[in-house]
């Protein structure tokens, strides 16, 4: 049976409220245009139709767009399936196909001259399902309203938490939104999807994502490291002192710098070398992987994500 696709477009302004620092948006214009392809590429695989396609074609889909829209992708998009919460992308040749009844989540990130943008949708082919994709975008959108320079990360993890138990939902509690800078993705500050004392205070200018996590009532509520890990980043450019690695390593910091990287990228090496030298630079820690996350009670999970600039007045949601 053809099911329509049950998420909805966010329904966001620009900006919260509707004043707006144009010197603090003008010193940011790489983030913005970075926000604006994001968005353009989030909202065109809302709207597609995937049951029966592979995911490495709606990898490569959404990869190839965002460069054809003058951007880089930031990590290589995530296109996890079910219970499995973040972190899986397509392998080469990858022939796992989207099924009728599937919860898809696709994030998505780009870059431009390193200013990254980070956003995700949840496209649901289950009705059934359909309430985890309304929870996750109603706790972000009620986390953008309350976001602002100055408020705490764990009371905007508070109103994400409050919004998804109101539909009788578990937010992952282990799973958070992030700071962002310039070439790091997660730089260092978290914004939890629960209430958190201790945490920090949001600057004006800095850059984060926001990015509730929904599972069932009868969730864990947590997720664990599954057995796949296929995005890589470089940790260190020390020296392996078998040359063969070290040009290998080289190579990899010219094309990604400290930015996630897929094998399936290589296109240009042979793949059985490139997963030998991947696997000798991960023994010898100067790459690390990132391993697919699944919930806990092997329960479906929904994401949504924005990434926003907080000033004093309000928010920018830059991937609106």
């Amino acid at each position: 049976m053809h099911l329509k696709t049950y998420s909805h477009a966010f329904n966001l302004t620009f900006i919260y409220p509707y004043s707006i620092d144009l010197l603090l948006l003008a010193s940011m214009e790489d983030y913005i245009k970075a926000g604006k392809i994001a968005a353009e590429v989030r909202e065109h695989m809302r709207k597609r139709y995937h049951v029966g396609r592979t995911l490495l074609d709606i990898c490569e889909e959404a990869e190839e767009m965002i460069r054809a829209k003058g951007g880089e992708p930031a990590f290589p998009c995530n296109v996890s399936l079910n219970e499995v919460a973040a972190h899986y992308t397509a392998e080469p040749n990858d022939s796992i196909e989207v099924r009728d009844g599937d919860v898809l989540k696709i994030d998505i990130g780009v870059h431009v001259n390193g200013s990254i943008a980070d956003t995700a949708v949840t496209v649901c082919y289950n009705p059934s399902y359909s309430i985890l994709v309304e929870a996750a975008e109603h706790a972000l959108r009620e986390a953008i309203r309350v976001a602002r320079a100055g408020v705490k990360a764990g009371d905007i993890g508070r109103v994400i938490e409050h919004t998804i138990k109101s539909y009788g939902l578990k937010p992952v509690q282990n799973l958070s939104g992030h700071s962002i800078a310039k070439y790091t993705i997660h730089a260092g500050k978290s914004i939890p999807n629960i209430w958190t004392i201790g945490s920090f205070s949001l600057q004006q200018g800095e850059v984060y994502a926001i990015e509730p996590f929904v599972t069932t009532g009868d969730g864990s509520g947590l997720v664990y490291n599954g057995d796949i890990s296929n995005i890589y980043s470089i940790v260190s450019r020390k020296r392996t002192e078998r040359k063969e690695a070290d040009t290998f390593l080289d190579m990899l910091w010219t094309r990604f710098k400290t930015l996630p990287f897929a094998l399936r990228w290589l296109k240009d090496e042979d793949v059985n070398h490139a997963r030998e030298m991947i696997s000798f630079l991960l023994k010898k820690k100067v790459i690390r992987t990132y391993p697919v996350l699944v919930e806990g009670n092997n329960r479906y999970v929904a994401q949504a994500e924005h990434t926003i600039v907080p000033t004093m007045e309000g928010t920018v949601v830059i991937t609106a």
